[in-house]
């Protein structure tokens, strides 16, 4: 390997199981992990997000999860900044930093060191954009999206309000889709020596486990997590609260329908997100896929196979 700095990244759709298989890479090659979560950084959303709990650690130190109040914000830039920061430190410590979740687009940003300085300091366009998206709902903004951009329409959901104003701001702007600014910067080089495993599993397996899990959160208390969060008064175009689980969950406990219905939707938009990840996946160049029907399920294997890689 080269003289740039180690990083592992193991990534893949929600609920394909890349959690547990870090921990027992992290052990093997003595790394730390951090999360590439947008969500997992939230503290108090533990159910609805799935994070990892102290005691099933196994003793190996996690980075960037459970720091942030729900009220504030989180973006890929400070993101980017505080990998920077960690995968510097852990080096430093002789460790391996690994970098797991299943955010794509945060991975991007640190993996190729994407500029994200900003057009321009006029926000007046994105001040007249997220007040149509208050009075008219995303919908029409994404469709608007759609007619200038049909690449970032097709990654970025209606929902992630954020990341579409961002996308028609910087076409307003520059004249320019967001999408082939970031594929040029895709284009970069890498600052560090990396292994990109995603992690993958047969359409049938992923959404059968992805509703076993919706149907654990449930078991769990995710209704009281979202009730307990609603008291914190955090306002509803937050961050925190776009995130999947929580606003299906606000829909019924604000009357708009029954839990049996909010459950159904939290597993079908939970699907249609593991699909949008697969999808961004694929357009990334330097993956290496790790099919768990080609290692029959076996963690041991797929494992080994990693180590094998990491260390040509």
């Amino acid at each position: 390997m080269s003289d740039k700095q180690k990083l592992v990244i193991l990534t893949g759709p929600t609920a394909v199981g890349k959690s547990k298989l870090s921990i027992e890479l992290a052990k093997r090659l003595g790394g730390e992990i951090i999360s590439a979560d947008s969500m997992q950084v939230y503290k108090y959303m533990n159910i609805g997000t799935d994070k990892i709990s102290p005691e099933k650690m196994g003793g190996v130190p996690h980075h960037l999860i459970d720091f942030l109040e729900p009220t504030e914000d989180f973006n890929v830039f400070m993101f980017q900044k505080l990998v920077k920061e960690k995968i510097a430190e852990i080096s430093e410590r002789g460790n391996v930093p690994i970098l797991v979740g299943g955010t794509g687009f945060y991975i991007q940003a640190v993996l190729y060191d994407i500029d994200f300085t900003e057009t321009d300091e006029d926000g007046t366009y994105r001040e007249e954009l997220e007040k149509r998206a208050e009075k008219e709902g995303t919908h029409s903004l994404h469709e608007e999206l759609r007619q200038v951009d049909p690449a970032s329409a097709e990654i970025i959901h209606e929902n992630n309000v954020k990341r579409v104003i961002r996308a028609l701001e910087y076409y307003k702007k520059t004249g320019k889709p967001i999408s082939e600014h970031n594929n040029e910067q895709h284009q970069r080089t890498s600052p560090y020596d990396f292994r990109y495993f995603v992690l993958t599993d047969e359409r049938k397996t992923l959404y059968s486990r992805i509703d076993k899990r919706v149907d654990q959160m449930i078991a769990e208390g995710l209704e009281d997590e979202v009730k307990s969060l609603q008291k914190l008064n955090i306002p509803k175009t937050a961050t925190s609260m776009q995130s999947l689980g929580y606003r299906e969950m606000i829909g019924y406990l604000e009357g708009e329908y029954d839990l049996e219905r909010a459950i159904y939707l939290i597993k079908l938009n939970t699907r249609h997100f593991a699909k949008r990840q697969l999808t961004w996946f694929r357009r990334e160049r330097d993956v290496i896929w790790v099919d768990k029907n080609e290692f029959d399920h076996d963690d041991e294997l797929i494992l080994k196979e990693m180590i094998r890689i990491y260390e040509q």
